[in-house]
This record gives C-alpha cells, sequence and structure tokens, in this order.
C-alpha cells in the first residue's frame, strides 16, 4: 500500500471518532491539530475522495445541519491503515514553518529597534497561540469529542508557546543590553 500523505493520516484520525463530514473534519483541524498540522478545504475533500476509492472510508449522503452533506466514516481497512500509521516506526518527519523565526533569521539586515520590534511580534503571537490552546482547545479536548490523548496534545502545545514566548523575552533583554553592532538599513 502506497505511504499514507499528511492529509491522509488527519483525516483518518478524526474519522476515528466517529462518522464525519469534510466539513466538520476541517472544524475539527482548525480546532485541533492546525496548531501543528493544518490541512485546508482544499487537501480535505480531494483527500477524502481518495480514502474512499481506496476503501478506507466510506461516504453515505446524510442530512447534517439541514444540509445534504457526505459523513464519511473509516473502513476496517482504514483503521488498519490508521493504526499502521500510529505504530510504524520509520523516522518521523519534523518541519517548522514559522514566518517569525524566519524574519529572525535574516534579522541583521534590520537596526536594533526592527530586529526588536520582530522579537516583540514573535512573543505576542507565541502568547496569544498558548492562550487560544488554553482558553478555546483544551475545552474542547477536554470534552471527549476527539478522545483522551488531545488534551495531552493541548497541554504540549501550551508548554511550547509558553517557552518560546519566554525564549523570545530573554532574547528580547539581551539584544537590548548589547551595545547597537546591528548592521542595518
Amino acid at each position: 500500500m502506497k505511504p499514507l500523505s499528511n492529509t491522509a493520516v488527519v483525516i483518518l484520525g478524526m474519522l476515528s471518532g466517529g462518522p464525519k463530514s469534510g466539513y466538520d473534519v476541517k472544524r475539527l483541524v482548525d480546532h485541533s491539530t492546525r496548531f501543528f498540522w493544518s490541512a485546508s478545504y482544499g487537501q480535505i475533500y480531494p483527500e477524502l475522495r481518495a480514502l474512499e476509492a481506496g476503501g478506507l472510508v466510506r461516504g453515505e449522503q446524510r442530512a447534517t445541519g439541514g444540509r445534504e452533506r457526505i459523513v464519511y466514516e473509516l473502513t476496517p481497512s482504514g483503521e488498519g491503515a490508521l493504526r499502521a500509521w500510529l505504530t510504524s516506526d520509520r523516522e518521523l518527519r519534523h518541519e517548522i514553518r514559522d514566518e517569525g523565526i524566519l524574519k529572525l533569521f535574516f534579522s541583521d539586515a534590520l537596526d536594533r529597534d526592527g530586529q526588536l520590534a520582530n522579537l516583540t511580534a514573535m512573543r505576542e503571537r507565541y502568547e496569544a497561540l498558548a492562550a487560544r490552546l488554553r482558553d478555546e482547545v483544551k475545552p474542547l479536548a477536554g470534552k471527549g469529542e476527539l478522545g483522551r490523548f488531545p488534551p495531552l496534545t493541548a497541554g504540549f502545545g501550551i508548554e511550547l508557546y509558553e517557552w518560546l514566548a519566554e525564549w523570545c523575552r530573554r532574547t528580547e533583554s539581551e539584544l537590548r543590553a548589547r551595545p547597537d553592532d546591528s548592521g542595518g538599513s
């Protein structure tokens, strides 16, 4: 069997909690995994069709919320594929795509005020993400809609973003304490 795409894994994982429409999958992604693994409608719907063609999910037209939608559920093959991915010993991929870090990498091109502004923006974003996970995701995860491990994952995210914010705070202080030797424009 061809390896599952990242989007396929997200979908199978979301469907492991019960039948959902593509809209439902996207809503759950936006309130949970998007903090570390996002998926767009443009990825979800084609992948749902591919998973259905591959026999990993089964779709059925249903009225949900006053609208006709295709609601998908895992097939036994889909459950097996998700389990195989979860227990795979292949090397885990790790990718950070953070525009703030990219800006930080190139900040030698700025004067100290610009460098500090970038660090401050990063810190504020991390603080806001930690607060959002604490206020929105952890309560949703705690309701059991997603299972037992999403609250643990939300806790991981909260601590990670709090650590990143603290790193920015320390780096801002260190930068302020140094003589301004920035090359900036």
